[in-house]
């Protein structure tokens, strides 16, 4: 994979660079000290992947993870040594389409293979999904859901772009909304608390992790919150669990809106929102399937148009709206 770094610490560059280098199919194609030169660096060679720090003269991180992605997109991973104390603009940039966030590996702290680790699995699992050898298509099974009860739920899938998507969609609910609300977003679980307290802040709603155990409830907004996929059980409950092991994006959008096709005993509606590759097309098609409501963001208001493309080319969404037109389709919806 061809891969660029942008930061002026010449530290983390270093330790940026003997981690890549310790996967040689990777290429180290330039080096930028601040978000300006990347945009240009960028214009001129547009790499596979961006490893982005937050803080940097002349261009912050979040205001280059912009322009690129307007200009010149690619996949792009913050990169940073303090992202705990940033958790605000960390989802601020990937807002702007940024895909994950990692911690810089750390020089001189133990064996450099383990240090690396974290960085170079989220790479692997970008370059799965920038060469769209991600989810199978899954088999869709005939049995029909169970009737239709009172309980309503609300199923949103989100990736790049997916935060501040999510603030405007949340912000777009009338405060008495009364479906359930269960979000899936692609984001570390070092960061998912920060993103569940950031999206209440942001959006005037109660939204927090969902806990193993625990039943999606009408007025309550959960976050999936850990590195194994969220996903609804025969009984109605929230679980986590690792399998399917195969499966790159954690948590999955596709095993959460499955498992809702099958188990949801109510009416539900999905919403696949902006994202970088397929996560969440399928399961959004078995929704469809067993006469669920289902929306996918538009073209334009997408900031990576990839999940919603791959829904809209399955026949998988019922409905294709711009952002700010799906908070009032849904209380329209659920408007008796």
């Amino acid at each position: 994979m061809k891969i660029a770094i942008v930061n002026d610490m010449p530290l983390a560059v270093e330790a940026l660079r003997r981690a890549l280098a310790l996967e040689p199919v990777h290429q180290l194609v330039w080096v930028a000290v601040n978000g300006a030169d990347a945009v240009q660096r960028c214009a001129e060679y547009t790499p596979d992947l961006i490893l982005m720090d937050l803080f940097m003269p002349i261009m912050d991180g979040v205001e280059a993870t912009r322009r690129i992605m307007a200009d010149t997109p690619c996949a792009i991973v913050i990169v940073t040594g303090d992202s705990q104390q940033n958790v605000h603009r960390v989802f601020e940039a990937m807002g702007h389409g940024a895909l994950d966030v990692v911690d810089t590996p750390a020089l001189g702290v133990g064996r450099p293979e383990d240090a690396a680790a974290p960085l170079l699995r989220k790479i692997a699992n970008i370059g799965w999904l920038i060469g769209e050898r991600g989810n199978a298509e899954r088999a869709t099974p005939t049995a029909p859901r169970a009737p239709l009860s009172r309980n309503s739920l609300v199923a949103i899938g989100s990736s790049a772009g997916g935060p501040a998507a999510l603030e405007v969609l949340l912000k777009g609910l009338p405060r008495d909304f009364a479906p359930a609300i269960v979000l899936v977003q692609h984001v570390d679980e070092v960061f998912a608390a920060g993103m569940a307290e950031w999206l209440s802040g942001v959006s005037g709603l109660d939204v927090r992790l969902a806990r193993h155990g625990e039943t999606p409830q009408g007025g309550t907004v959960l976050l999936a919150g850990t590195n194994h996929h969220l996903r609804l059980l025969k009984n109605g409950t929230l679980a986590y669990t690792a399998e399917p092991v195969n499966e790159i994006y954690r948590p999955s959008i596709d095993v959460f809106f499955e498992s809702v096709a099958h188990y949801w005993n109510g009416d539900a509606v999905g919403v696949l929102l902006t994202g970088m590759g397929r996560d969440g097309a399928q399961g959004l098609k078995l929704m469809r399937q067993q006469g669920c409501v289902t929306i996918a963001q538009d073209q334009q208001s997408s900031a990576v148009y990839g999940m919603p493309r791959a829904a809209a080319a399955i026949d998988a969404a019922a409905q294709i709206l711009a952002l700010d037109k799906i908070a009032p389709r849904l209380a329209e919806i659920f408007t008796p």
